[in-house]
C-alpha cells in the first residue's frame, strides 16, 4: 500500500517527503519493525505506555521508512502529522487490512468480570454448530480450533486489524472478542464493525488508570454507543445486557440497538429459573424468546449462570437452536483458570481462578460456601502498580468467606510486595479476622494452603488462573498456580 494512500485518509494533516513510497506493514513498537513498516508514534499513557516518539530513530534503523507523528521529530523519512496518532492509527490499521470486521458478525464482550468464560461458552456453540469462529481475549487468539498466545487482553489495532483480516482469509466468519475498559480508552477496537455488544457486570476495577467509578463506566459505554445510529434489515445490531446488575440501565440509554436483557433476579428476554447448584455443576430451566429448555452444566457458581446466560443470548442470536445450545453447553468442562479443578486424587478440592477484583472473588468465596462441607482455605494477592484502593476491600471479603487466609504476591511488579500484603491485611484486621499469614513467596505460600488442607477442605487460589509468569519488578519470570499446586499436592 501507497503512503500517499494512508495519508489521503485524513483531512486535517499536515505531510513532509515522498508519499510515493510502499508501506509493508504497521508498528508502534520500534523492537518490531521490519523493513518498509510505517512506525506510528502514539503519545504516553502515565504509568502504562512510554512516548513512541521517543523511539524515532530506533524504528527507522530497524527498517522503518515512514512516521505517523503528533510533534516534529528530527529525522530524514517521510512524515504525517496528525492530532491524534491513537485515532490515527485505529483508522489506518481498518484501511491497511481492508476493513475486515465488515465482513464478520463480530460479538464483543466488555464487563469487570465473566469476559473469558462468556466468550468461550459463546464461541464453543458457535463451532460445535459448524461455523468457522475465531476468538479474541485473556486468554489468547484462537483460529479454527488453534490457540496463539497474546501479551494483553484487547490488542492494539494494528494487531487486532491483522488478526481479523487472517481470520478472514481462514473463511472465518464469526469472532468473539473481550474488550476491554482500556482497549476502549486507547481506541484499540476503533474501526471494528461489531454486530452485537455483550454486558457481563460492572464493579470496581482499574481505578487507578480510570479514576473514578462513573468514568469506568462511562468508558464501557462508548462500546455500545459505537454500534451506531442507523438500522438496516440486513444489519441488525445488538446490545445485550445484564437485567441484574444497575449499570445496565446506563448502557440502555447510551445504545440504539436492540436491547435483549438476560437475568435472573429481574425480569429479562433470557432467564435462569428452578436453580439447583452443588460442587460438581448447575442445573437450571431455561427459558428465552426461543422457547424453554432444561439445562445441565459442568461449571459451579451462581456467576457461571450469568456467563452462560450471556453466551446463549449471543447465540439465540446468532440463530442457534436452543436443543444445539443445550448440547453443547453440557459438555463444557471449566474455562482455563476458571474456576478449574486441580485434581491429583487428593481427597480435598484445589481451585484455580483469575478472581483479581473485589466482585470476582467474593463470587468465587461465595460459590464455594454453597457447597463446602470442610474449611475453606484462600491464597489470594494484589497486583502492584494497579488500584490500590480495592487491596483492604479484598482482605475484609476473604475474611468474611474464608476459615484461613494466605495472603501473598499477585504480580507485584516495581512495588514492595511487602506494602501490597500490608495494604490488604488493613481489610483483614477491619473484618477482626486472625487466622490469615502473610507470605510474600507465591509458590511458598500455595504450598502452605495445601499442607493446612484436610479431608473436605477447599483450597481457592485466586487472582493469576490461566496466567503462567509472574512479574517481579524488572523481570517477568515463570509461574503457573496450577502447577505448583499439583506440586504441593503430589508432596503433601
Amino acid at each position: 500500500m501507497k503512503l500517499k494512500e494512508i495519508a489521503d485518509l485524513f483531512i486535517v494533516k499536515r505531510t513532509v517527503g515522498n508519499l510515493d513510497i510502499d508501506i509493508t506493514g504497521l508498528q508502534m513498537d520500534s523492537r518490531k519493525v521490519e523493513k518498509g513498516n510505517l512506525f506510528i508514534c502514539v503519545p504516553a499513557i502515565e504509568g502504562f505506555l512510554q512516548d513512541r516518539h521517543l523511539f524515532a530513530n530506533d524504528a527507522i534503523q530497524n527498517g522503518a521508512v515512514a512516521l505517523v507523528l503528533e510533534r516534529d521529530m528530527d529525522v530524514d523519512v517521510p512524515k504525517i502529522f496528525v492530532k491524534d496518532a491513537r485515532h490515527a492509527m485505529a483508522v489506518i490499521a481498518a484501511h491497511f487490512y481492508h476493513y475486515p470486521s465488515q465482513e464478520m458478525n463480530l460479538i464483543a464482550i466488555t464487563g469487570t468480570n465473566g469476559k473469558t468464560t462468556t466468550s468461550f461458552i459463546i464461541e464453543k456453540i458457535l463451532s460445535d454448530y459448524g461455523l468457522k469462529t475465531g476468538l479474541m481475549g485473556n486468554n489468547g487468539v484462537k483460529m479454527n480450533g488453534t490457540m496463539h498466545p497474546t501479551d494483553i487482553n484487547t490488542q492494539e489495532s494494528p494487531i487486532l486489524q491483522r488478526n481479523l483480516r487472517r481470520m478472514r482469509d481462514e473463511h472465518i466468519r464469526h469472532c468473539v472478542m473481550e474488550v476491554s475498559s482500556q482497549g476502549i480508552d486507547t481506541k484499540r477496537v476503533l474501526g471494528c464493525h461489531f454486530k452485537t455488544a455483550i454486558f457481563t457486570n460492572l464493579t470496581q476495577d482499574h481505578l487507578d488508570y480510570h479514576g473514578t467509578f462513573e468514568e469506568y463506566r462511562n468508558t464501557k459505554g462508548r462500546l455500545f454507543s459505537s454500534l451506531g445510529n442507523s438500522y438496516s434489515p440486513k444489519e441488525r445490531k445488538y446490545a445485550v445486557l445484564n437485567a441484574d446488575d444497575p449499570s445496565s440501565e446506563y448502557f440502555r440509554k447510551v445504545s440504539t440497538a436492540e436491547v435483549v436483557t438476560y437475568g435472573i433476579n429481574n425480569t429479562a428476554d433470557v432467564t435462569a429459573k428452578n436453580i439447583s447448584m452443588t460442587s460438581k455443576g448447575i442445573q437450571f430451566l431455561l427459558s428465552t424468546f426461543e422457547g424453554e429448555i432444561q439445562m445441565d452444566l459442568q461449571l459451579v457458581g451462581r456467576f457461571n449462570i450469568y456467563n452462560a446466560l450471556a453466551g446463549i443470548t449471543a447465540a439465540l442470536l446468532e440463530g442457534i437452536p436452543l436443543e444445539n445450545i443445550k448440547n453443547s453447553l453440557s459438555e463444557l468442562k471449566s474455562v482455563d483458570g476458571r474456576m478449574e479443578i486441580v485434581d491429583e486424587d487428593q481427597e480435598f478440592l484445589v481451585l484455580v481462578d483469575y478472581a483479581h477484583t473485589p466482585d470476582a472473588l467474593e463470587n468465587a468465596l461465595k460459590t464455594i460456601k454453597e457447597f463446602a462441607t470442610g474449611n475453606v482455605i484462600t491464597v489470594f494477592g494484589c497486583g502492584g502498580d494497579r488500584d490500590t484502593a480495592k487491596r483492604p476491600i479484598m482482605g475484609e471479603l476473604a475474611s468474611q468467606y474464608s476459615d484461613f487466609i494466605v495472603v501473598t504476591s499477585d504480580n507485584p511488579r516495581s512495588e514492595d510486595p511487602i506494602k501490597i500484603l500490608q495494604d490488604i491485611e488493613m481489610g483483614i484486621k477491619k473484618a477482626d479476622f486472625s487466622q490469615y499469614e502473610l507470605v510474600v513467596d507465591r509458590e511458598e505460600a500455595i504450598h502452605k494452603a495445601i499442607k493446612l488442607a484436610n479431608h473436605k477442605d477447599i483450597v481457592l487460589i485466586a487472582g493469576k488462573g490461566h496466567e503462567t509468569y509472574q512479574v517481579l519488578k524488572d523481570q517477568t519470570v515463570p509461574f503457573d498456580d496450577k502447577v505448583i499446586a499439583r506440586e504441593a499436592i503430589t508432596q503433601k
